[in-house]
């Protein structure tokens, strides 16, 4: 009805940009073929996902993101709180669409959003497979970016051993910088994964390694109140007048 009234169905605005991307982001495959049939712009640019085929991707509406591509939607358009499509699926772990996405050369190491790269949105939310999948196409595994940092420090943050270890063979850095909490170690000591902090240190972490919330490893573990993990640290040569970070200390600010 709309439409026959002379809706324009490019128009921009608001939370999803334009028509085309709400209605991928909600899977309503009818319309998404109605506005295409009516000439809406596949790769028309704003709203959250930055485009409509990160929206489908997203929200794993595979039908959806196979008419976008179909269209032209370009693979590796960039914008939106994910960056790219990739990335999106990788977060929410739809294997289909990221497979879809490769198959018509999606860059599998694209810069860019909340998780600065695919590899990294996979490892923060544990989704094995599909790390795999992005390793086996050339995801660099040392990448920089996004809020974790990189994959690895992701991985140890959240807990997911099985894709540390998948990463530290794949040759990951144990002592690279970057991210909230500076590195892979201080990642995993912010949440007392024991496994994960053994596994790092086994591949040579520097227990005195500097940067990141909380300064040092052994001041992570202080503040945060893990005996048994501020023990191994000690045990591993941890500087116990090491300063930095926004505790200066091992003991708890007053």
């Amino acid at each position: 009805m709309l439409l026959d009234k002379g809706a324009d169905v490019n128009a921009q605005g608001g939370e999803c940009g334009n028509a085309l991307q709400a209605a991928s982001s909600r899977g309503h495959e009818k319309i998404v073929q109605m506005l295409l049939d009516k000439g809406a712009n596949v790769n028309a640019q704003g709203g959250r996902y930055g485009n409509a085929l990160q929206a489908a991707s997203w929200n794993g509406h595979e039908k959806i993101v196979q008419m976008l591509l179909d269209k032209g939607a370009d693979v590796n358009a960039q914008g939106g709180e994910y960056g790219n499509a990739l990335q999106a699926a990788s977060w929410n772990g739809h294997e289909k669409i990221i497979q879809m996405l490769l198959d018509k050369g999606a860059d599998v190491n694209a810069q860019g959003g909340e998780y600065g790269n695919a590899l990294q949105a996979a490892s923060s939310r544990g989704h094995e497979k599909i790390v795999q999948m992005l390793l086996d196409k050339g995801a660099d595994v040392n990448a920089q970016g996004g809020e974790c940092g990189n994959a690895l420090h992701a991985a140890s943050y959240g807990g997911h051993e099985k894709i540390v270890q998948m990463l530290l063979d794949k040759g990951a850095d144990v002592n690279a910088q970057g991210g909230h909490f500076g590195n892979a170690l201080q990642a995993a000591l912010s949440r007392g994964h024991e496994k994960i902090i053994q596994m790092l240190l086994d591949k040579g972490a520097d227990v005195n390694a500097q940067g990141g919330r909380y300064g040092n490893a052994l001041q992570a573990a202080s503040w945060n109140g893990h005996e048994k993990i501020v023990q191994m640290l000690l045990d591993k040569g941890a500087d116990v007048n090491a300063q930095g970070g926004e505790c200066c200390s091992t003991k708890e600010p007053t």
